[in-house]
């Protein structure tokens, strides 16, 4: 299966999912937009590795790891989101020490905080942007205004239309199979995915 490359586009508040947010990925050599929910402290800490001038007084975990790697010869290589399975997306760490490679599991909203710092190249495979990927209406820059490459906050419009894509997942599911999955979820300590799937059982 082909990789495609993704950066950065930026991040959105979750209107419907209280303290959750939308990472927006953007295909390198494309339109497409790779929306995936994060909690807010991965957020914070994605924002803050975007924001070259804000440093932390103090290391965030995500710096303590770059900096626990930096002490043993570890470099993070790249980061791979290799599969999504119910509207959650799985994420490796390809690591390497000593010239001998490893891949590690990752939450994918941790395997970016750290692409960040190790700048890292972000991929997933095309199958998986192909079925997740999506199309948004940027609003187009005004005279005299540069595009933000790494704009951190996306606009309402963009973050509206994130939302209907990411609630989708969940719309042809039953109560009954969004409570088994809830049950998963919260047994697997996955509770972004929780808070989803809880999100769509309080709609209905």
């Amino acid at each position: 299966m082909s990789l495609v490359r993704l950066n950065i586009k930026g991040i959105s508040y979750s209107q419907t999912q209280n303290g959750a947010y939308a990472l927006i990925l953007n295909e390198v050599d494309g339109d497409r937009k790779l929306p995936i929910v994060i909690g807010a402290f991965e957020a914070q800490s994605i924002a803050i590795a975007l924001e070259k001038e804000i440093r932390p007084p103090r290391p965030l975990t995500h710096d303590l790891f770059k900096n626990f790697a930096d002490r043993f010869d570890i470099v993070v290589k790249q980061v791979i989101i290799h599969k999504l399975v119910d509207g959650v997306f799985y994420s490796s760490l390809i690591c390497e020490r000593d010239k001998i490679e490893e891949i590690i599991d990752a939450r994918t909203s941790d395997a970016i905080a750290l692409a960040l710092r190790f700048k890292a190249p972000i991929f997933t495979y095309k199958n998986i942007l192909d079925k997740a990927g999506i199309y948004l209406k940027v609003n187009p820059k005004k005279d005299g205004e540069e595009q933000d490459q790494d704009s951190i906050l996306v606009d309402d419009m963009v973050a509206e239309e994130i939302e209907a894509s990411i609630q989708d997942n969940y719309l042809d599911k039953t109560l009954q199979e969004l409570n088994a999955l809830l049950d998963e979820a919260v047994n697997n300590e996955d509770y972004e995915k929780a808070a989803k799937i809880r999100d769509e059982i309080d709609k209905r």
